[in-house]
């Protein structure tokens, strides 16, 4: 076969040839196409690679580096040997062979240097070690313009206010002892030509490791692995999806649980896990600092607001505990609830039935119970709390300003701009148009044109909107089984004969049966909508294609939490602000689709099944959410380790440890995030019809906190590290609900709260002149709220099949005249006051509630005085200490002459020499 012959193949062809075979058949004296240098390299050098840097473990389980103990592992490759396979199936394996080692060829050829060591368990496993030298370091940071310390900050930091409590305070802070507290910095954007300004005392450790970790990650995602013409393949993501490595990842320092004994292994996992992770420090606060140092700004990030978030919901759930307790005490002496259970009132108010034929009649009394249950959600402290809330989430967003604002200082992201964030691998591989970028004027290559990106856009709001429909359809089916079902339970559970169901007698109506199924059923629907959404939410947003890491999370995160705040939400909003709203009364009832009767609310309304709603899907999404984030990767560690095991006597080295790791997903955090702001959803927009809420997230919060350190420390590979000024577009996403709550809650306590209807009774309606009473009173008000039906005037498609022979009327909860009035089932002018003290209640306290919202945003500065006194001087620092080597460029040029006068030398000064970065 001549040389031409090899070029000329097909890949399928070449892919069924062995590497050494290919060596053999090509001609060393020949001169080869252009085309075909880069595989014909790529096989050579990979060849060599394999043979001549193959080392064997030198036994040293903790070590981090090369087997000389010298240049330190900044990355890890693993893959499966393909000479070890079958050899009836080895020709399948082949591109992936030629691949990887045109991959590793073009990482040396970057300047990495890389040592390959076989696994001690299975010798097919072979692992690449990846080291940066301090040239690579240097010349990648600048690129990413990664900043390091130039001096000690000299600035005095003010003494904390709680100094004089330290003594209590310190047992609630991660041992000092342990993680010491290192020395601030003032920083500045690195520079590899003026290395002496930057404050360098050990190369070995001037770059942290979690910087080496992403400069490496950097490489590795350009590296090239083919080159085919105008085409040209590259990055590790793609290697890893197309099987050619199994994993790559950077290393944890230590052991979780045992302390390293390497010289210079600094044991930051350990000392997170004793101090963060572990269930014991549950009460500490988190070391934020070392979390940001060993894992990137990007998880820490994270933690930080979580752990804020956990804080602030502490003073949410002592107030939401305090209203609870209190409507917990006064259920007894409720003046209405005593009405409804009074055997004298409630027991003889016959009410009519609530379904057509099957329905029967029923005793008020009969829900007894659950209106002394409701009065503990809805009385005068809820308002109390709804407005509180309303308060308490600008507050929490305002501080959280201020904090984040203090983070992006301490950990350099300040300045963390968009054009320092590299394109993403899967857009630079598809920019083939070329445009004139309107900033810089300069061209630049996009993977689209102006339609192109028009269509594609409009294929995602499409697809978005038609799971948004779907969504909208299932919600409607489970209002259908609501109708359907609370038909049935309305013609078993009224019986009298129910003898089976005496102890819960009073606790099982036909409404809170129907809820608590209906919301089981919406709690199994939302989880498998979000499993099927979260496939389609990331293939409509890698068909978008956007440029950088952060856009493309922003674009994931609006599509997610639209389809999760329709999916957990609406049903939440259907029972607050639909059900009981549109029933019509008795004699004239509204169906749905026409055939099905629309359901009514308890004689107390509706907020005790919202209540009921929310506890369901918020206790179920927590547990859910902890079997999934706990129990699936330890399941999975557990028989990976027992699948995986060798002989007692073998010692595994650090990387092989965390090969048996569980790899993080692609979206790392968002999960996280996403899981978080639901549930502030939760406590926020609906807080008014269950106080509990916030309670019952600060536990959740406490456990969420620990459980994700344990996670991502225990049972995790070490995350590569990213850069994160903010929380990215979750902020604006929590601003939004923290708009909305405003008026969600108002408007719970106006439609879904009977609490309006009962200040216009006891203001209006319960003296003079429309009510018997002397003094303002609640007393009956139950007989007020109850307006009265003939039972004659049903109609024949939905009288009662059993009607006892001593009623002649019912009664039903509306606001309507009685029958033989002029006006007889038309609204009373109880209705209209009604109506219009609910308007009213919802504009002023609105109003008020805004009002206060935006002056406690003017009055609470987003970053704090001493962060901006501080930022100021560091840029001072920039300017005077870095760009003193251009000073002293200039004055080398400054010619002095005889008559005292200074001019310039005649000279040229290239481009670089006289650029100052201000």
């Amino acid at each position: 076969m001549s040389n031409n012959d090899i070029f000329e193949m097909d890949s399928r062809e070449t892919d069924a040839l062995e590497g050494d075979t290919i060596l053999d058949m090509i001609n060393e004296d020949v001169v080869y196409p252009e085309e075909f240098l880069p595989t014909y390299h790529s096989i050579k050098e990979g060849a060599i690679i394999k043979k001549a840097l193959l080392t064997e473990f030198n036994d040293k389980p903790d070590s981090l580096f090369f087997n000389d103990g010298v240049r330190r592992i900044d990355f890890i490759l693993a893959y499966e040997d393909e000479d070890k396979k079958d050899f009836e199936k080895r020709h399948t394996f082949q591109r992936r062979k030629r691949w990887r080692e045109y991959f590793e060829a073009s990482l040396m050829k970057m300047g990495m240097e890389l040592e390959a060591i076989q696994s001690v368990i299975d010798e097919k496993l072979l692992f690449v070690k990846v080291h940066m030298p301090w040239d690579v370091l240097c010349t990648y940071a600048e690129v990413l313009h990664i900043k390091l310390p130039i001096q000690p900050n000299d600035l005095s930091s003010r003494p904390s206010r709680w100094r004089f409590l330290s003594c209590i305070t310190k047992h609630f802070y991660p041992n000092e002892e342990l993680i010491t507290k290192e020395t601030e910095f003032f920083t500045a954007p690195f520079e590899k030509d003026r290395l002496e300004y930057f404050y360098v005392r050990d190369k070995d450790v001037f770059f942290t490791a979690s910087m080496r970790s992403r400069m490496a990650y950097y490489i590795l995602s350009r590296a090239p692995y083919e080159i085919r013409g105008n085409i040209k393949k590259f990055g590790i993501t793609k290697l890893l999806d197309r099987g050619v490595y199994k994993a790559a990842y950077p290393l944890h320092d230590s052991r979780f649980n045992v302390e390293s004994k390497e010289e210079g292994c600094p044991n930051e996992r350990f000392l997170l896990y004793k101090e963060w992770a572990h269930p014991k420090s549950f009460y500490k606060m988190q070391p934020l600092n070392l979390i940001r140092k060993y894992y990137g700004e990007k998880i820490g990030i994270y933690f930080a607001w979580l752990g804020f978030y956990t804080i602030m919901l502490a003073l949410a759930a002592v107030v939401g505990l305090g209203c609870f307790i209190y409507g917990y005490r006064t259920q007894d002496t409720s003046t209405w609830s005593k009405e409804v259970c009074d055997p004298e009132i409630g027991g003889k108010i016959v009410m009519c039935p609530q379904c057509d034929k099957e329905c029967k009649y029923w005793r008020l009394n009969s829900t007894c119970e659950a209106s002394k249950k409701l009065c503990i959600f809805d009385n005068f402290g809820t308002l109390v709390f709804a407005v509180f809330m309303s308060i308490w989430v600008t507050l929490f967003l305002e501080f959280w300003k201020r904090y984040q604002a203090e983070l992006e200082y301490t950990w350099d992201t300040v300045e963390f701009l968009e054009q320092e964030q590299s394109p993403r691998p899967e857009y630079e591989a598809k920019c083939i148009y070329e445009r004139k970028n309107p900033i810089t004027g300069v061209k630049e290559t996009v993977p689209y044109t102006a339609c192109g990106r028009c269509l594609r856009l409009s294929i995602g709001i499409g697809t978005v909107l038609f799971w948004i429909l779907l969504i909208l359809a299932s919600i409607v089916a489970i209002i259908v089984y609501r109708l359907a079902a609370f038909f049935a339970f309305s013609a078993k559970l009224r019986a009298q004969d129910m003898k089976e169901l005496e102890p819960l007698k009073e606790y099982v109506t036909p409404q809170m049966a129907t809820s608590v199924t209906a919301s089981l059923i919406s709690f199994v629907v939302i989880m498998i909508l979000n499993t099927l959404y979260e496939r389609v939410a990331i293939w409509i947003t890698d068909f978008e294609l956007p440029r950088t890491r952060t856009d493309y999370e922003n674009s994931l995160t609006l599509k997610m939490f639209l389809f999760q705040f329709v999916n957990y939400y609406s049903s939440c909003f259907y029972i607050a602000f639909a059900k009981g709203k549109a029933v019509g009364y008795p004699g004239d009832p509204v169906y749905l689709l026409g055939k099905y009767r629309n359901e009514e609310c308890d004689p107390g309304g509706c907020l005790i099944e919202l209540t009921t709603q929310l506890s369901i899907i918020m206790g179920g999404k927590a547990i859910w959410n902890n079997i999934q984030e706990v129990l699936l990767p330890w399941v999975k560690n557990l028989i990976l380790r027992h699948c995986t095991r060798g002989p007692s006597e073998k010692v595994i080295p650090r990387w092989e440890q965390d090969y048996r790791l569980q790899s993080l997903s692609k979206l790392g955090l968002f999960y996280e995030y996403l899981e978080m702001v639901i549930q502030f959803g939760f406590v926020t927009l609906f807080v008014a019809s269950f106080p509990l809420a916030p309670v019952l997230a600060l536990v959740n919060n406490l456990f969420e906190i620990r459980v994700d350190a344990w996670k991502i420390t225990t049972q995790f590979r070490r995350i590569v590290p990213e850069k994160a000024q903010d929380i990215g577009a979750w902020q604006p996403i929590l601003q939004g609900i923290a708009i909305l709550a405003v008026a969600t809650n108002a408007m719970i306590i106006a439609f879904t709260s009977d609490m309006i209807p009962r200040l216009v009774y006891y203001w209006s309606f319960s003296v003079y002149p429309y009510g018997d009473h002397l003094n303002h009173t609640m007393q009956g008000y139950t007989n007020s709220s109850l307006s009265i039906f003939n039972i004659n005037d049903f109609s024949n498609n939905s009288r009662p099949m059993k009607t006892p022979y001593n009623i002649t009327t019912c009664r039903y909860r509306d606001f309507r005249y009685a029958p033989g009035h002029p006006k007889e089932y038309e609204y009373t002018i109880y209705y209209w006051h009604v109506i219009a003290a609910k308007m009213a209640f919802i504009i002023v306290l609105e109003h008020i509630v805004y009002f206060t919202k935006f002056i406690l945003s003017y009055v609470i500065p987003d970053v704090p005085y001493a962060v901006k006194e501080q930022i100021k001087r560091e840029k001072y620092l920039t300017q005077v200490v870095l760009h003193e080597t251009n000073l002293k460029l200039v004055t080398k040029r400054l010619k002095p002459v005889n008559d005292g006068i200074v001019k310039f030398a005649e000279v040229n000064l290239t481009r670089e020499e006289m650029e100052l970065d201000f």
